[in-house]
């Protein structure tokens, strides 16, 4: 039943939330025992809940894990990982600012794919299984925290001496 094209889609973004979640747990852990930790520790937690709304559609659809982008996805993180380590070795505020970025983008991304799924639901039943609307909203709702976080970061990581 599964169309190629959305098993496609759907794995692509399953390996995205494979990205965020490591590198969430990266930064709770760099951020132990700060008000920050706290922060990354309930939104790991909401992203993984979004992660189990996504393979649940995909049992659904009986759609597959892919076990190739979800390994890439993996080492697309240690070499994120190792990109911040390499501009911000003291695990400073610039760091912490383009860590903020990238997990900001994926959840833009993951909106994304709440409201595309929503698009195709109208003309596929198969797809009108999960709420969409309160998926894009908890997705909002994730990124206005991470964006007030990044703005802030900003303030000190891209300060001109």
């Amino acid at each position: 039943m599964a169309n190629e094209h959305l098993a496609t889609y759907l794995n692509d973004h399953l390996a995205g939330s494979v990205v965020a979640l490591e590198l969430l747990e990266h930064l709770e852990a760099e951020h132990a025992n700060t008000p920050e930790a706290d922060f990354f520790s309930k939104l790991r937690a909401d992203i993984a809940a979004d992660r189990q709304e996504l393979e649940s559609l995909m049992d659904r659809l009986q759609i597959a894990e892919s076990r190739t982008r979800k390994a890439s996805a993996w080492l697309a993180e240690k070499a994120t990982a190792l990109k911040l380590r390499l501009d911000d070795p003291s695990e400073g505020d610039l760091r912490l600012f383009e860590s903020l970025e990238a997990l900001s983008l994926g959840i833009e991304g993951k909106r994304s794919l709440w409201l595309a799924l929503s698009t195709a639901a109208k003309d596929t039943p198969a797809l009108r299984v999960v709420n969409y609307e309160r998926l894009t909203k908890r997705a909002e709702e994730q990124r206005s925290r991470v964006e007030a976080m990044r703005l802030e970061t900003a303030r000190t990581a891209l300060v001109v001496n």
